[in-house]
């Protein structure tokens, strides 16, 4: 019998309480390198309060979060982006009053625990130079490297948030609704950089996102909740096409009910 390789992400009977409400009920998945997972369901389905667990933002009621087999359930938010897991907001969360590179720059020197002194540190570390240079390529903002984030529009302000991700290098990226508020024009740059980082391979990536062409181009995989609970795991075609699915989080009728 052939052993499954150990999962580089997963949640085992996570759940969280407020009060009597449980947003998110003993939702068990796991999570393998070079595929990306897209996670769907209603408004207040639980999806991004299931993130919120995984990157440590909210403590669990019950359950563990586990990376490559080691159990984070008791570890803080940093610990956990130290532990290999990136996180990126609906929210954009940037040092607004920081230049472009500035804020590649101490995103870098985070993954090389090199402290926050920027000019000292970047002194000695040409490495690192070169490296923020080829991130601020990836993310198409070398034109805007000396501009506070707090100019940038908000299309630009997503990129460098993800740009900030991607030099942490963590093993699993966590996107929160990544075109969240971008132009039409804006859009294909973030789904090219998700699309650069799933053909490495070696990442594990999680979406969480709302418009469903995102979700058919990118997803290997679909995992539906509705009221806190995992409905439906598989792959695209099949779960999209789930007469459940359509019902609970597309608002259709069942298939076998349609006239």
């Amino acid at each position: 019998m052939t052993q499954m390789p150990t999962p580089s992400l997963e949640t085992r009977d996570l759940t969280i309480r407020f009060g009597g409400h449980v947003a998110v009920n003993a939702v068990s998945c796991a999570f393998q390198p070079g595929t990306l997972t897209a996670i769907v369901g209603p408004n207040g389905a639980g999806k991004t309060t299931y993130f919120n667990l995984i990157s440590g933002q909210l403590k669990a009621s019950a359950g563990q979060v586990l990376l490559n087999g080691r159990d984070l359930s008791g570890m803080s938010p940093s610990a956990r982006t130290h532990a290999g897991i990136g996180r990126a907001f609906q929210l954009t969360s940037l040092f607004p009053n920081l230049t472009v590179m500035e804020n590649i720059r101490l995103a870098l020197q985070s993954r090389q625990h090199l402290g926050l002194d920027l000019l000292h540190v970047w002194s000695h570390h040409k490495e690192l130079v070169q490296r923020a240079e080829r991130v601020l390529e990836d993310v198409a903002l070398t034109a805007r490297r000396d501009a506070t984030a707090a100019s940038l529009p908000h299309g630009d302000q997503r990129k460098l948030e993800v740009g900030m991700l991607m030099a942490l290098e963590p093993a699993v990226y966590m996107f929160d609704e990544p075109t969240a508020g971008m132009s039409v024009d804006e859009v294909p740059v973030i789904l090219d950089l998700i699309r650069s980082l799933k053909s490495q391979r070696d990442k594990t990536i999680l979406l969480v996102e709302h418009k469903m062409d995102v979700v058919r181009e990118l997803a290997d995989r679909i995992i539906v909740l509705h009221n806190g609970a995992l409905m439906a795991d598989g792959e695209p075609e099949a779960v999209i096409a789930s007469p459940v699915v359509q019902q609970a989080y597309l608002g259709l009728a069942p298939v076998e009910d349609a006239a």
